[in-house]
């Protein structure tokens, strides 16, 4: 079941137990904690095992002081409460926001994404270089990891197609500096695998549906160099 689903009474007595456990001094069994809030010991123990679940609560075992069975207690999990909203949205427009002073806005994320594209790429022996089939597929992995629903033509694609974009509502107001990020991302992949291919172009929306991401053959080191001498030499 999840938050959306639950009755709607459960979160604020769910709330309630834990705020009830915050404001003792000491640990609170459940009968305690049930005589405290004026609720059924079966309603305590339903949210208490929640609130262990989500590691709220901590639960241990009290011994006792004189004769007879170990009780069990609840204490508080210390450190800031991590329920509640985020406002990771609201952080990336802030990032974007600073990215984009650069003079070269689209430049900078893209350098951005590269550095982190080697970092987030499923990493293999060291002495391995895949083929452009796997490099290939290692990329797709890692995009559709990142929640982008890469498809690719055929194996050694030219062209993927990244048919979700996990950031599409920033992506629609700030695509000059996210669709690099996301270029460099691919690039920076792909150069810590070393693969003999390399993305050279992200078009945003190029389909109604999809973005393409355009890959082509990485150029050797001097290979325009010998290529310049043949055509001299001729």
């Amino acid at each position: 079941m999840s938050r959306t689903d639950r009755p709607q009474g459960e979160q604020p007595r769910r709330q309630a137990v834990l705020e009830a456990l915050r404001a003792s001094d000491n640990p609170l069994g459940i009968t305690e904690l049930a005589e405290r809030l004026g609720i059924h010991p079966n309603t305590v123990r339903f949210h208490l095992d929640a609130l262990v679940a989500q590691g709220l609560v901590d639960r241990r075992l009290e011994e006792p002081s004189g004769r007879g069975r170990p009780r069990t207690v609840h204490t508080p999990h210390p450190g800031m409460d991590r329920g509640g909203q985020r406002q990771y949205q609201l952080l990336a427009k802030i990032l974007l926001g600073q990215l984009s002073t650069s003079p070269d806005a689209g430049a900078a994320a893209e350098a951005a994404g590269r550095n982190w594209g080697g970092y987030l790429i499923e990493h293999v022996a060291p002495s391995h270089q895949p083929g452009a089939a796997e490099a290939t597929q290692r990329l797709s992995a890692m995009m559709s990891d990142l929640g982008f629903a890469p498809e690719p033509d055929g194996e050694e694609a030219e062209r993927i197609r990244l048919r979700h974009c996990p950031f599409l509502e920033l992506a629609e107001e700030n695509s000059s500096t996210l669709c690099p990020l996301h270029l460099g991302l691919m690039q920076g992949a792909l150069t810590e695998i070393r693969a003999p291919i390399t993305a050279t172009r992200l078009e945003p929306f190029a389909e109604p549906d999809a973005c393409i991401v355009h890959l082509s053959r990485r150029r050797s080191p001097g290979q325009g160099t010998r290529s310049h001498q043949r055509n001299r030499s001729t």
